[in-house]
């Protein structure tokens, strides 16, 4: 008989969420959670902003079984979207998709998580206007959506789990993740 690892309560989770300080460079606020996929859901949004300019975002949603839930291999699920303005060269690169998914596994793998089950899908946009709205500017969009089951032990292994989403923003929006305690600097140009 294995006996199952004892998982913090979801109420705590969310305290650790809504206490959580975020990137300098993103906006976060609790949205409706989806009601139906899991007994618990919390759901929080993030506008990635750098010069005063939107050029990203992205969701996550927690939810939370009161039982293992064999699918998601634990009582646990982290969900995802995340999507950024690129280039057109970016857009068009066959290798964007493989890219954007080691974004999620290197931010994940950074932060020294233990997850499991991760799952998802990457999307490159283009988008060209014709007739009417010809004027309007072509859009060229990357967007991954994706989940994976956090091991969570204690309340506060959420927070790894939390940074890493993080960073999986910032670096769709071609924005470094800086270690925690480290300032980047701006960089110098000449005159």
């Amino acid at each position: 008989m294995s006996l199952q690892p004892f998982v913090p309560p979801f109420t705590q989770v969310c305290d650790v969420i809504k206490q959580t300080t975020w990137h300098h460079d993103l906006t976060v606020r609790e949205i409706p959670a989806p009601t139906r996929i899991a007994k618990d859901s919390m759901a929080i949004e993030a506008v990635v902003s750098h010069d005063g300019e939107e050029i990203g975002s992205g969701r996550l949603i927690v939810l939370h079984q009161s039982f293992w839930e064999d699918a998601w291999e634990g009582d646990y699920r982290l969900v995802t979207m995340s999507r950024a303005e690129v280039d057109h060269q970016i857009a068009t690169d066959p290798l964007l998709g493989e890219v954007a998914w080691s974004w999620l596994t290197d931010a994940l793998d950074q932060r020294r998580t233990t997850y499991r089950a991760a799952a998802g899908t990457t999307t490159a946009v283009l988008s060209h206007s014709f007739g009417q709205i010809a004027g309007d500017p072509e859009e060229n969009r990357v967007e991954l959506r994706a989940s994976w089951t956090p091991d969570i032990e204690e309340t506060h292994d959420i927070v790894d789990h939390l940074m890493a989403w993080q960073d999986l923003l910032c670096l769709t929006c071609g924005i470094q993740p800086v270690p925690d305690g480290v300032v980047s600097i701006a960089p110098r140009r000449a005159k």
